[in-house]
C-alpha cells in the first residue's frame, strides 16, 4: 500500500462512540501518511447518501475541548507524525455564522483523505469515497489527483453504543470551581486572547494549549514565545531551536489549524509580557506548571488598573514511556534530554585519513566532565589522544614548542632547573590578547602535529576510532583534524562550582575563565553530537554508550574508501 507525505482524516462519527476506537483508527492512518496528518471534526456525517455533504458548524463544548485533547494524547505514540486538527469549523456559542464558503489553503496539501466512516459491507465503495474526495476538496487545498481510503474495518469492529457509555474524558480544563459541570456545556468565547510558552520542537501538549486558545479566541490571539533571559533556566539550554525557527513553527501551525484569526506572536523576555499591560485581552490560557505565573499576572494588571483576565487552566498531557531523569508529561526538556548522543549534523568527509579510520573531536567547557566522558569512550574502544598531555610535551625541555617560548617570553618564565612555569607563563597572557596569540600560534601548530602522530600510531595499532579530547579544539581549528566533534555540556553554574571544588578558585576566578572560553552554546553550534554529565554517572555511561552504537552503525554504514 502507498505512503503518503500528507493526509487529511476526516472524522464522521459522533464523539462519544469515536473516543473508545480512536487509538485504531489514529494507528491506521499513521501507516499511510508519514509526515502531516490534518484532521477534521465532522461527527455525524454521511458519505453514504446522493447528496454532496456539507461542511456544517460543531458547537465548541467541553466535550469536544476534552476530545481534542484525547486525540492529541493518542497521536503522542506516533511522534513521527505531525498532527493538526483543524478548527475552522469548530464554533463557540458566541459565534456561529455560516462557514466560510472558500477553500482554506494548508501548509501541507493533503495527498490522501482518510476517513472512519463505514460503509454497510466495509468495502472500499466508490460512490463514498467520491464523496469523501468532493468534501475534502470543497473544504480544504488538496493535492491534484488526491486518493481516499475508507479507514474501515482496518481498524477494527465497531463499538456498540452501549460499549461506549464507560467511556469518560479527562477535563481539558480544570474547572475553576467544584460545581459539576456537563460535556455538553458550550464554552464561552472571548474576542481576544493570549497564551505563552518556549515552544521549543512544537508537540502535542503545545498543541491542545495553543487549540484550546484559538478556540476561545474569536478575533486575536497574542502568542508569547520565551526567549532571552526567559531560556537561561531550561534544561539543556545549548539545544533549543533558535527563536525565529520555533516562530516559523508556530506560526505555519496556528494558520493551518485558524486562519480566520489574527495571529501577534512576539518574544517573551520577561514573566508578565503583553498579558500584563494590555487592556484589550480578555482571557489567558495557561498549563498546570503555570497557573502560577497566570495569578501573577493578574495580581500585577491589578496594581496597574486593568481588569483580571480569565484564567483557563490546561491538564498537562502524560507521558507514559518518559525515561529516567525524563519528566513524566509530554515536554520539550525530555525532547532535548532523547537528543542527547544522537548525529545532529552530517559528519565532515575526511579523504586525507586512512579508510576505515574515524576521529571525534571531543571538548567542552571548563568543568564539564569532558575528560571523565573521554575515558568512558576508551572502555568501550577508542585510542584517547590527550591535548593537554601532548601540551606538557611540547613544554618540557627539548620538547618542539620549549625554544619558541622562552624565546617568545624571556627566560624569567623558567624554573630553576630550566623548565617552563607555566603559572607564570598563564599570568603573562591571561587577559592580554596580543600575548595569548603569541602563545597560541606557537603552541596550537605543534599540538596538531603531535596528534597528527599519535593518529598515526593509532593506525598502526588497528584502532578504528581515535578521539582528541581538546578543551580548545575549536578554537584552534582542529575540527579539520575529525569526522565529527562533540561536545559535553553542564550549566554554567554547576561549571563554576566544579572548576571551584576541582582547581581552589574563587567564585570570580572560575567565572572569567569560563569567560575567556567559547561558551557551551558556541560549541554546540558547531557539533554533530551533545552529551551532558549533570546527572548521575551511570546515566552518562548510558548516553555515552548510546553516541558510540550509534558512531559504529554510521561507521559500519559508510562507503568503504576515501
Amino acid at each position: 500500500m502507498a505512503v503518503f507525505r500528507s493526509g487529511l482524516l476526516v472524522l464522521t462519527t459522533p464523539l462519544t462512540s469515536l473516543a473508545p476506537r480512536l487509538a485504531p483508527i489514529l494507528s491506521s492512518a499513521a501507516r499511510l501518511v508519514n509526515h502531516t496528518l490534518y484532521v477534521h471534526l465532522q461527527p455525524g456525517m454521511s458519505l453514504g447518501g446522493p447528496a454532496q455533504p456539507q461542511s456544517s458548524p460543531v458547537q465548541a463544548t467541553f466535550e469536544v475541548l476534552d476530545f481534542i485533547t484525547h486525540l492529541y494524547a493518542g497521536a503522542d505514540v506516533h511522534r513521527h507524525l505531525d498532527v493538526r486538527i483543524l478548527l475552522t469549523n469548530i464554533r463557540t456559542k458566541s459565534c456561529l455564522p455560516p462557514l466560510p464558503t472558500s477553500v482554506q489553503n494548508l501548509a501541507h496539501p493533503p495527498e490522501v483523505v482518510l476517513t472512519d466512516f463505514q460503509t454497510l459491507d466495509g468495502s472500499q465503495y466508490n460512490p463514498a469515497k467520491q464523496q469523501l474526495e468532493r468534501y475534502a476538496t470543497s473544504c480544504y487545498s488538496c493535492c491534484p489527483q488526491v486518493s481516499s481510503v475508507l479507514l474501515y474495518p482496518d481498524y477494527g469492529p465497531a463499538v456498540s453504543p452501549a460499549g461506549s457509555l464507560g467511556v469518560h474524558l479527562p477535563s481539558t480544563i480544570r474547572p475553576t470551581s467544584p460545581v459539576a459541570r456537563s460535556a455538553k456545556q458550550p464554552v464561552r468565547g472571548h474576542q481576544r486572547g493570549a497564551v505563552g510558552g518556549t515552544f521549543d520542537r512544537l508537540h502535542n501538549a503545545h498543541k491542545v494549549l495553543l487549540s484550546v486558545a484559538c478556540i476561545l479566541a474569536q478575533e486575536q490571539l497574542v502568542v508569547g514565545v520565551a526567549d532571552k533571559d526567559l531560556l537561561k533556566s531550561k534544561l539543556l539550554p545549548e539545544l533549543l531551536q533558535p527563536y525565529t525557527e520555533r516562530v516559523e513553527h508556530l506560526s505555519e501551525f496556528l494558520v493551518d489549524i485558524k486562519p480566520s484569526l489574527t495571529f501577534d506572536i512576539i518574544p517573551l523576555l520577561d514573566p508578565y509580557g503583553p498579558a500584563g499591560s494590555d487592556p484589550s485581552l480578555e482571557f489567558l490560557v495557561v498549563s498546570e506548571e503555570t497557573y502560577r505565573g497566570g495569578m501573577a499576572v493578574n495580581r500585577f494588571r491589578l496594581e496597574n488598573d486593568l481588569e483580571e483576565l480569565t484564567l483557563y487552566q490546561i491538564q498537562l498531557l502524560k507521558d507514559l514511556n518518559h525515561k529516567e531523569n525524563e519528566e513524566d508529561k509530554v515536554s520539550s526538556s525530555s525532547f532535548r534530554q532523547q537528543m542527547l548522543g544522537n548525529l545532529l549534523r552530517p559528519p565532515y568527509k575526511r579523504p586525507e585519513l586512512p579508510p576505515g579510520f574515524y576521529v571525534i573531536g571531543l571538548t567542552g567547557i571548563s568543568g564539564s566532565g569532558k575528560s571523565s566522558v573521554a575515558q568512558r569512550l576508551k572502555g568501550l574502544g577508542a585510542y584517547i589522544i590527550d591535548s593537554d598531555h601532548l601540551g606538557h610535551r611540547a613544554y618540557a625541555p627539548g620538547g618542539p614548542a620549549y625554544q619558541p617560548v622562552v624565546e617568545a617570553f624571556g627566560t624569567d618564565i623558567l624554573h630553576k632547573d630550566g623548565i617552563i612555569n607555566r603559572k607564570v607563563l598563564g599570568s603573562r597572557v591571561f587577559g592580554n590578547k596580543k600575548q595569548l596569540k603569541i602563545l597560541t600560534d606557537i603552541m596550537w601548530p605543534v599540538i596538531a602535529k603531535l596528534a597528527r602522530e599519535e593518529m598515526d600510531q593509532a593506525v598502526a595499532e588497528g584502532k578504528r576510532v581515535c578521539v582528541i579530547d581538546a578543551a580548545m579544539l575549536l578554537e584552534a581549528g582542529w575540527q579539520n583534524m575529525v569526522h565529527e566533534v562533540w561536545t559535553v555540556v553542564i550549566p554554567e553554574t554547576e561549571a563554576i562550582r566544579r572548576i571551584m571544588e576541582r582547581d581552589g578558585l574563587s567564585e570570580a576566578a572560575a567565572q572569567s575563565r569560563l569567560q575567556s572560553q567559547m561558551s557551551g552554546q558556541q560549541l554546540v553550534d558547531q557539533s554533530h553530537v551533545v552529551l551532558s554529565t549533570m546527572w548521575e554517572p551511570h546515566v552518562t555511561q548510558r548516553q555515552v554508550e548510546k553516541a558510540w552504537a550509534l558512531l559504529q552503525k554510521r561507521i559500519s554504514e559508510a562507503p568503504s574508501g576515501p
